[in-house]
């Protein structure tokens, strides 16, 4: 490999929440990885912090042109200028479009075991979850959607908006196209916009790719906004870079709106320039050889538990770098599990309950950090395993 994605790099005493709030133990909980960015961003960052000036700093061509020929070439999606708003993050953006297309007291479908902040952007602006359980196969160790249940659900009239994780969180799932039309046939045909989650695109298994939400029909792209970014495939988080696209005009305009009044429509001096390096042809390549280890991490880590923690059950994926364990043969309470894996033997995992109804006898493992502190997480991991 060109990249060197074994070498640990210390991180304590630098402000990372990963490791501060881990104390201790070592950290295999938040989506944030241990891996140096690509040298492409870090030299955009040194680069402009050594211009010396940071002023107020607006969104480019260069900006717009990286979304653009990444999600071509990376994708096969065609965006247009217009159709792309930037925001300082994603979960901004999720929280501007509840509170712009839905009322106090309506209702905001989530599909769940689903990422734990769905539920703070819905609840603290006075809107109500409506879960649509995913369907847990424990011998095929996958989930899949209940149509039935989802169809009863968007068919509510309280309920006008729905937050759909693609690929999904925390199962790895790759919604195919066929599901995403169904889906966007069940949304339009009920009166329920679409916010996708498409943070997670970019980290799929080497020959997997995902789809573009408003990619597989006209009346996607009508009814969608699609939250995209940089941040958590190149690890910069911390730069606060991301954007939304939104191919209909009127819901554009909408989001155009609440993004600035929610006054997160200004990037930092380093956002658009971060985002421009890394969705770059060598960006791309950087990017492989990170899937490439990631994937090798994930057979390591299935092989480990399978020949080490019987008992613990890895879900099939395809996407993210993180891993939703079936601890059903050992616990139905993974908070209890993984606080005293915690105090007793120092490492650090998420617990399931936190992902909403059907997580709560999973837990999650970040897989992205050198394989030693992989092997070391796990080796505590199978002590803490009665």
């Amino acid at each position: 490999m060109k990249y060197d994605f074994d070498r640990i790099i210390e991180r304590k005493n630098t402000g990372s929440v990963k490791w501060d709030f881990a104390g201790d133990a070592i950290p295999m909980w938040v989506a944030d990885m241990d891996f140096e960015t690509f040298p492409g961003v870090k030299k955009a960052i040194t680069d402009r912090a050594a211009h010396g000036i940071y002023g107020y700093t607006h969104d480019t061509d260069s900006w717009q042109n990286a979304y653009k020929y990444w999600w071509k070439k990376r994708h096969g999606f065609e965006i247009e200028d217009s159709y792309m708003v930037f925001v300082t993050g994603i979960v901004p953006a999720i929280s501007s479009a509840v509170r712009k297309l839905t009322t106090v007291g309506e209702k905001v479908l989530v599909q769940t075991p689903v990422y734990p902040v769905f539920f703070n952007s819905i609840l603290n602006n006075g809107r109500t979850v409506n879960e649509n359980r995913l369907i847990y196969d424990k011998e095929k160790r996958s989930f899949s959607i209940d149509w039935d249940d989802l169809e009863e659900k968007l068919k509510d009239p309280q309920t006008t908006l729905m937050i759909l994780c693609n690929p999904q969180n925390p199962t790895g799932n790759i919604w195919d196209k066929e599901t995403l039309l169904r889906i966007g046939n069940l949304c339009a045909d009920n009166h329920v916009r679409v916010v996708s989650d498409e943070i997670h695109c970019d980290v799929t298994a080497p020959g997997k790719e995902y789809i573009p939400f408003a990619s597989v029909s006209e009346v996607n792209a009508r009814n969608c906004i699609m939250c995209v970014s940089p941040t958590k495939a190149f690890n910069i988080a911390g730069i606060q870079t991301a954007a939304v696209v939104v191919p209909d005009p009127e819901l554009r305009h909408k989001m155009w709106r609440s993004i600035n009044t929610d006054e997160v429509g200004e990037g930092n001096c380093f956002a658009y320039d971060a985002a421009v390096a890394a969705f770059s042809k060598e960006g791309g390549e950087w990017l492989d050889e990170l899937r490439e280890y990631l994937w090798a991490n994930r057979k390591f880590a299935e092989d480990y538990i399978k020949e080490n923690i019987k008992k613990l059950k890895p879900v099939t994926s395809d996407a993210l770098y993180l891993m939703w364990v079936d601890c059903s043969e050992i616990t139905n309470d993974t908070k209890v599990f993984v606080d005293r894996l915690r105090k007793e033997q120092k490492v650090m995992f998420s617990y399931g309950e936190e992902f909403g109804t059907g997580g709560e006898s999973f837990i999650r493992i970040n897989l992205a950090c050198p394989r030693a502190m992989l092997e070391e997480a796990l080796s505590r991991l199978g002590k803490g395993v009665w």
